[in-house]
């Protein structure tokens, strides 16, 4: 298997050491893999699973600077987070495009006593319902945080006629309704491996990054890396290190010898509908609402399909985070709230996930109230000659690039090295040169991908952003090259595009994380089989191997699904 995961791996064990070795390949570690290797900085990432399959890959799949922060107080968090919403509707264009959201309100006064307690006091108190003024008042100033930026509309608000005007379906006890803009994205894992993909053309053989690559211990000062496919272990040199592995960062400390107590992070669960009419009902917009138990939570169109999410529960790492049969029994009840003439049940469920929010302990504190700032801290990596471990406590989707630059400005003055360039404005991957109008996106097509037609070719540039070059490129060199029967959006030439070039191990990473077949409920055993068909032969997989895979991605994409009884 001569894949790009088995060289980078490689490339790790025949030069195993750098000035900063990562470990976590989520979100913020890939972002500042790609900052440091920008910089010159000899960098490896290791990832013990694929790359943004942890906490990256349980988002809401939204870029938004976090309204609801206003209320605990996270000012800077708020500002930064909506200015790097400004930024990333420039450089992730790809994926990243201007979301249209909604808050129902069904009370004009409430909350504007109990909300500046809850600021204070970090709970719930008696009222926890937000009225129309307190949500203006919290509008005005996340408008304000957007000077300058100018990336997308003020907010509106609407009486309750014309709200039912708007969406006819809305739940009819409602008085206002407020509308503002964030962001949506639309394919997260897609973006983290761009930045991958980044860091790895622009550090060349300094900056190497290798999925499916475990930290397991420390021996004479040295790391010990473990090559998760094969069982191999090796030892790892670094002048600094980065331990950025989310929720997990106390047990890849523990790992390294250190006991450390820095997470207490939250579960967060998310259904995906095939609901055509609550589709509909949405109007194309985000429905961002408080539900009876003060819980912000959101209906979302996406990729063809409803997300619908989330929830904020107390989690035990040491266990696996499912999304349970009672959490979506909370889901079809909200929906109820805000559209209580749409009939929605299980039946119309395609997927579901769940996460871990990687946020600092909180003690007794409500979990919507623990701080999503993030902090760095410093120890020691045990029987060292003083090579500083840095862990990463917290962190958002949205502040990724931010997160990253100062980690990387943190982890460069460790080596004597300084910033040579911002990443602020940098376009990401497949948003180099990427279309921003429709009519633009047209004539790119046209330009480009022309003898692919027009639907299939806007499919190619929607789905890679502007790699969809190479993609086109390794096509026409497929003389194999053929729709998927079972699932004819797809082809085969993609399929063994991505087994080459995308660092994938096992068949369940295509579905997951290098496409929405997952998402969108189209994981079916007909096309499972069908996509491992076309990779088999690149992967190096025998019949054998190919069953095995087949097994463990139905297995993978049903996780969370209820037990057959």
């Amino acid at each position: 298997m001569d894949t790009e995961t088995r060289k980078a791996t490689t490339a790790l064990r025949e030069r195993p050491q750098a000035d900063v070795l990562i470990i976590g390949g989520g979100i913020n570690g890939v972002a500042t893999f790609r900052d440091l290797a920008l910089q010159g900085v000899d960098v490896a990432l290791v990832e013990r699973s694929d790359f943004l399959s942890g906490a990256s890959a349980a988002s809401s799949h939204m870029i938004h600077g976090g309204i609801r922060y206003l209320e605990n107080g996270e000012l800077r968090l708020v500002h930064e987070a909506v200015t790097e919403r400004n930024d990333l509707l420039t450089t992730a264009a790809h994926y990243v495009r201007p979301l249209r959201t909604t808050v129902p309100i069904f009370s004009t006064f409430s909350g504007l006593l109990s909300a500046p307690l809850r600021m204070v006091l970090h709970r719930k108190t008696a009222s926890t319902e937000r009225g129309a003024l307190l949500i203006k008042v919290g509008l005005i100033i996340y408008d304000s945080f957007s000077r300058g930026g100018g990336r997308v509309p003020r907010h509106t608000f609407r009486g309750r006629r014309r709200s039912l005007r708007e969406l006819p379906d809305l739940n009819a006890d409602v008085k206002y309704t407020a509308t503002y803009w964030d962001a949506s994205l639309r394919e997260p894992e897609r973006l983290g491996l761009d930045l991958v993909r980044d860091g790895v053309a622009l550090g060349g053989s300094r900056a190497r990054a290798a999925n499916y690559t475990s930290a397991v211990g420390v021996d004479g000062g040295k790391i010990v890396l473990r090559d998760e496919v094969t069982g191999e272990e090796f030892p790892f040199a670094a002048s600094v290190v980065l331990n950025a592995a989310g929720p997990w960062t106390d047990l890849a400390n523990e790992a390294l010898g250190d006991a450390t107590r820095y997470m207490g992070g939250t579960k967060g669960s998310h259904i995906v509908l095939d609901h055509p009419e609550l589709m509909q009902a949405t109007g194309g917009r985000e429905i961002f609402f408080e539900h009876s138990d003060g819980r912000i939570v959101l209906i979302y169109p996406l990729n063809g399909r409803v997300l619908v999410g989330t929830t904020d529960l107390e989690h035990d790492m040491s266990e696996p985070a499912v999304c349970t049969e009672e959490e979506v029994d909370y889901f079809l009840d909200l929906i109820g709230h805000v559209f209580p003439s749409i009939p929605v049940d299980r039946s119309q469920i395609v997927f579901r996930y769940s996460g871990v929010r990687p946020l600092p302990g909180h003690g007794d504190m409500a979990a919507g109230f623990v701080s999503r700032d993030y902090r760095i801290e410093e120890a020691t990596l045990p029987g060292s000659d003083g090579v500083p471990v840095l862990s990463l406590v917290g962190g958002k989707w949205t502040t990724f690039r931010a997160v990253a630059a100062r980690l990387a400005d943190e982890l460069m003055s460790r080596i004597g090295r300084t910033r040579v360039r911002s990443t602020k404005g940098l376009p990401i991957g497949g948003a180099v040169g990427f279309p921003r109008t429709d009519a633009e996106r047209d004539a790119w097509v046209h330009h480009h991908l022309s003898d692919f037609g027009a639907e299939r070719g806007t499919r190619l540039l929607h789905r890679y952003g502007t790699h969809a070059l190479a993609v086109a490129a390794s096509l026409r060199q497929d003389a194999q090259d053929a729709p998927l029967s079972s699932l004819p959006r797809f082809s085969s030439g993609e399929f063994r595009h991505i087994a080459r070039t995308e660092s994938i191990v096992h068949l369940e990473d295509i579905l997951l994380r290098r496409t929405n077949i997952a998402f969108r409920g189209e994981a079916t055993p007909e096309v499972v089989e069908e996509v491992a068909d076309a990779v088999a032969d690149v992967m190096g997989w025998d019949a054998a191997t190919r069953g095995t895979e087949i097994d463990r991605a139905l297995a993978a994409v049903h996780a969370a699904d209820p037990v057959a009884v």
